[in-house]
């Protein structure tokens, strides 16, 4: 044996290991400890707790899109969460580590296109003229640009489980490759929250003029009903999760792995686990379905009916825009 206790060569690996002992220590595993088996089982559930609701709430108003995009990250937040929870019971499980590398790499990209859909409805029912961009388009920049963090983060996370003890650079390539799909996410994000956070402070400053039009009532009245803007709270707070968690990743993955970032199941808990959950279960309970009816598809029909008649009577000409800068 060499003087670290580990036969001559012998490298502690999730090919050459399968249960802790003197060879295959914890500290050895990329993530360096066992899971907190208890509170791994408590997100699972609570992630199970926000795709139910979410999904309930989504067939109840119709909310297809929203629903079943925000839905599916959460389920695979829960995968994630019960391969930690085995993790707990085994560090060397391979499967289980390779299953919450990829769930947990992905899910969260699912949930902002949950952020990015409520914008163009937003637009659509406030007023339409106060955006620089057509409300058609948030969803067709947004939802590809998501897509393409998404496609990117899954590359690198399938790289990274299938490299074996043998391919140390191909485990840096598929970390490489996540950080730079998580990278891109982040600038997706902070774009849409420059565009977010201009609609809404124009919104403000043109509903609080004293100069909404008769044909604007309803978005004035919108703007000011109590449940549409305990939706917008939460969603900026859904947001402010979402976008701490990839800032986290990043510096988490920078690193390479295994290294004290990583290792380090506190920060892993607050600013993974707790900021997604947070951002899940915000979109799940503040659906918005109940507290913006006007996003389920007969409010969409009514939006687009009224879009439409606006184009035609000129309110959303670029004079008229400009008169509400």
């Amino acid at each position: 044996m060499s003087m670290s206790g580990l036969p001559p060569g012998f490298i502690p690996s999730y090919e050459t290991c399968h249960e802790v002992s003197a060879y295959c220590p914890v500290k050895a595993t990329t993530i360096g400890y066992a899971p907190v088996k208890g509170l791994n089982i408590f997100l699972a559930a609570g992630y199970a707790l926000a795709a139910v609701i979410t999904l309930g709430v989504g067939v109840w108003k119709r909310t297809w899109s929203f629903s079943l995009s925000v839905a599916a990250g959460c389920i695979l937040e829960c995968v994630g969460y019960v391969g930690r929870a085995l993790l707990a019971d085994n560090p060397w499980n391979g499967d289980a580590f390779k299953i919450q590398i990829v769930a947990l790499v992905l899910a969260p990209t699912l949930i902002c296109v949950g952020l990015y859909l409520t914008l163009k409805h937003a637009v659509t029912n406030l007023n339409r003229s106060l955006s620089r961009l057509s409300p058609k388009l948030y969803p067709a920049i947004f939802v590809p640009a998501d897509v393409s963090c998404l496609i990117v983060q899954a590359i690198g996370g399938g790289v990274a489980a299938a490299a074996g003890r043998d391919s140390y650079e191909l485990l840096q390539h598929g970390n490489r490759t996540i950080i730079a799909g998580i990278v891109l996410q982040v600038v997706v994000l902070g774009f849409f929250g420059a565009l977010a956070g201009d609609y809404l402070f124009r919104a403000a400053r043109y509903f609080g003029s004293g100069g909404v039009t008769a044909q604007q009532e309803p978005g004035a009245m919108l703007w000011v009903d109590k449940k549409f803007r305990m939706f917008l709270y939460a969603m900026a707070v859904a947001y402010t999760a979402l976008m701490i968690r990839c800032i986290y990743r990043i510096a988490e993955m920078a690193g390479g792995w295994g290294n004290h970032i990583m290792q380090d199941e506190p920060s892993f808990v607050v600013l993974e686990s707790f900021m997604v959950l947070i951002a899940s279960l915000l979109l799940a309970v503040f659906a918005p379905g109940i507290f913006f009816p006007q996003m389920s598809r007969s409010g969409r029909a009514r939006g687009d009916k009224e879009g439409d008649a606006g184009m035609v009577t000129g309110t959303d000409t670029p004079g008229t825009e400009m008169e509400h800068l």
